[in-house]
């Protein structure tokens, strides 16, 4: 038995927040103090270091859920199935649905019972929960799947990350231009009598010095309401830790399956930030004595779609599946390798067999 992606989906908010549109924006340091270089610049040396020129966000109207139920609804009609025959909807998210212009992240009831309610499911069997994990959490979601359907207590599930970042983010902080919404979602299912599926999966956790590297914390706006946090970063400490922990990481995944570092055709990693990820692959093939990554091995679309959490695995594995990223594309019998590091921090890998 294999656990088989069935079907894909991915939802892309069509508001786009291009680069530029930061121009007037007042930045602030961490210790409230203006940033006093040109806007142009600020953009300028953001763009270098994450890739990014654009990002999505989400209508005003539009919160995590419904995002998430569509993605599902593309995921459920690709997969070609029943939605009352899924034993477990798995939502990957980080703050619930928060409204345009609130302070609050509402999570009860969880959205994965939302996403129940809306796909009109109406079979009590057909579990719904919400996993947090950071950015990492609809890998996780996978794993904990693949874990499911190995002791026997499911046999299909929904797996969906969404995310409405644009909501949580403190317009004064340069950090803020990363983030974005969108939600990408899957149908896995138990395959008997098949090579496809899910090889092996690793997952770690440190919580000890690293637990605050991304947190919720105060607006840098010295008038802001100190009431109200956002989501914050230290970019140096994510960086240094991503670089040294993912690559361990992703190998320990090819190690448990026994997998060759040359068979795997494509890493599917968190489109976090793209001078980052490129260090990362690097470190990764490192590990194997291997200097120079082959080409076109890691898909991106962080380019135009920025950071949206959870979201980013699915979202891109969906686009890349569905020929939608130039130059990029996958084939049966081939091995590829989903990766992600986030808040926690938290790191996990799976190996996959298309």
């Amino acid at each position: 038995m294999r656990t088989v992606i069935t079907g894909t989906g991915s939802f892309i908010p069509a508001n786009k927040k291009l680069n530029n549109d930061f121009l007037q924006q007042e930045f602030y340091s961490e210790r409230q103090e203006r940033i006093p270089s040109e806007g142009a610049d600020i953009i300028r040396k953001f763009e270098e270091v994450t890739g990014i020129s654009e990002r999505r966000y989400a209508d005003l109207d539009m919160n995590a859920t419904e995002m998430a139920v569509a993605a599902a609804v593309a995921a459920i009609k690709d997969a070609g199935t029943d939605p009352e025959t899924l034993d477990q909807i798995i939502v990957a998210h980080n703050f619930g649905n928060v409204l345009t212009e609130t302070i609050q992240s509402d999570a009860v009831p969880s959205l994965a019972s939302r996403v129940k309610q809306a796909l009109g499911i109406r079979n009590p069997s057909c579990i719904p929960y919400d996993i947090l994990f950071g950015c990492p959490g609809w890998i996780q979601g996978l794993i904990q799947a693949d874990a499911f359907f190995k002791a026997g207590l499911a046999k299909k599930c929904l797996v969906i990350g969404t995310e409405t970042l644009s909501r949580v983010i403190d317009k004064y902080d340069r950090d803020s231009m990363i983030f974005s919404d969108g939600a990408g979602a899957v149908v896995v299912e138990a395959v008997a009598e098949t090579q496809a599926g899910i090889i092996s999966a690793s997952a770690q956790s440190y919580a000890m010095e690293e637990l605050n590297y991304i947190y919720m914390g105060k607006s840098y706006a010295p008038e802001a309401d100190k009431s109200v946090r956002y989501i914050k970063m230290l970019g140096r400490k994510v960086y240094e830790f991503a670089l040294k922990r993912v690559p361990e990481a992703m190998k320990a995944c090819l190690d448990a399956g026994g997998i060759d570092i040359a068979d795997v055709k494509k890493i599917f990693i968190h489109q976090a930030n793209e001078k980052m990820d490129i260090a990362i692959i690097k470190a990764f093939y490192l590990l194997y004595g291997i200097k120079d990554i082959p080409a076109d091995i890691m898909p991106m679309n962080i380019h135009v779609l920025g950071n949206s959490s959870v979201a980013t695995v699915p979202t891109l594995f969906d686009m890349v599946r569905k020929g939608q990223i130039a130059n990029q594309e996958v084939h049966a019998g081939e091995v590829i390798l989903f990766a992600s590091v986030g808040a926690g921090m938290n790191i996990n890998a799976v190996s996959y067999r298309v």
